[in-house]
C-alpha cells in the first residue's frame, strides 16, 4: 500500500560461495578428468541482483494495480486510472 510517494526497497541477498575445494571434472577434447581451479566467485554478483530486484518489484506493482483496476488492455486501464484520479482530486 502506498499513499503516492515514492518506494523505498531495502534487499540483502547472501553472497556467492566460493568453492575451496576442487570439484573434479573431465576436459571435453581430451576426455581426462582433471580437477577445476579454485576461483572467486562472488565477485560482483549486487549488480545482477539489482536487475532481477528492480524487475521482480516492477512485476508486483504491475500486479497490485492490475488488482485493483481491473482492466485487460492498456487503454481500457489507463481510462480506469485517470477517472480514479479525477474521483480522487474532488475531494
Amino acid at each position: 500500500m502506498t499513499t503516492g510517494m515514492p518506494i523505498v526497497i531495502n534487499g540483502v541477498m547472501k553472497p556467492i560461495p566460493t568453492l575451496y575445494k576442487p570439484l573434479k571434472s573431465i576436459d571435453i577434447d581430451s576426455k581426462e578428468a582433471f580437477e577445476a581451479s579454485i576461483e572467486r566467485s562472488d565477485s560482483c554478483a549486487v549488480p545482477a541482483a539489482a536487475v532481477v530486484c528492480e524487475h521482480v518489484v516492477a512485476f508486483e506493482l504491475a500486479n497490485g494495480l492490475l488488482d485493483m483496476f481491473g482492466a485487460d488492455q492498456f487503454d481500457r486501464l489507463k481510462e480506469t486510472i485517470g477517472a480514479y484520479r479525477k474521483e480522487t482530486r474532488e475531494f
